[in-house]
């Protein structure tokens, strides 16, 4: 039975089947600049969707072109919350501290909110979810902030999302033992391995009427 475009979420120039809203996305990679190709492929807005992004190691402004370069028009229907830069306007909003996952959680929840009013349409995505790790102390409290926002968020609206681990990071804790908990409360798992100079296989389970393996062009 085919699922209507009204319910799936296009891939763009990713070779991947439409994915079913309400996915939740755990990206994972050590190759940073691949890790960043798939991440913006797979959360930028097209024109009957909003955006929103956590990003915690570029500006707001580079978020918004990074999005832009994938979707063209796409930064004007997404919004950052951006950890790195300063300012703010009407698409950016600043995350003062990175660890204070509390007020990151309701900042999130709020700005999700006020996309849906515009479009109730939306991708999320957190690039990088292994930097938020590494600024806490107890790397439970970001399981937390998951569950209770950024998942939950999507078990209720019309989204699709993504968050992004860089495995080569050091976050003080193990990564692969991160990895293994995030991967339960996730949906589709999708790893990153950079291939060649251009390219890079793709990883992937969970994700139905798709291949367990891929190569993308970055």
């Amino acid at each position: 039975m085919s699922i209507s475009s009204e319910e799936t979420f296009a891939t763009g120039s990713l070779p991947l089947d439409p994915i079913q809203k309400g996915t939740s996305i755990l990206l994972t990679g050590e190759d940073a600049d691949a890790l960043e190709s798939v991440f913006y492929k797979l959360s930028a807005p097209q024109a009957d969707e909003r955006g929103v992004i956590v990003s915690t190691d570029e500006s707001g402004r580079s978020t918004l072109r990074s999005l832009d370069r994938v979707s063209r028009g796409s930064k004007s229907r997404s919004s950052v919350l951006a950890a790195a830069g300063s300012g703010r306007d009407d698409s950016v909003e600043t995350i003062s501290d990175l660890s204070d996952l509390t007020m990151l959680g309701m900042t999130l929840s709020s700005v999700l909110a006020e996309s849906q009013q515009l479009e109730p349409r939306f991708r999320c995505g957190i690039y990088l979810c292994s930097t938020i790790c590494s600024e806490v102390e107890d790397v439970r409290s970001v399981y937390r902030l998951l569950n209770s926002n950024f998942l939950s968020e999507l078990r209720r609206g019309d989204g699709l999302g993504v968050c992004a681990i860089d495995t080569s990071a050091d976050i003080g804790a193990n990564m692969q033992s991160i990895v293994a908990g995030m991967k339960t409360s996730f949906k589709v798992h999708i790893d990153v391995e950079k291939t060649g100079s251009r390219e890079a296989t793709l990883s992937i389970s969970g994700l139905a009427d798709s291949d367990d393996s891929v190569t993308v062009a970055l």
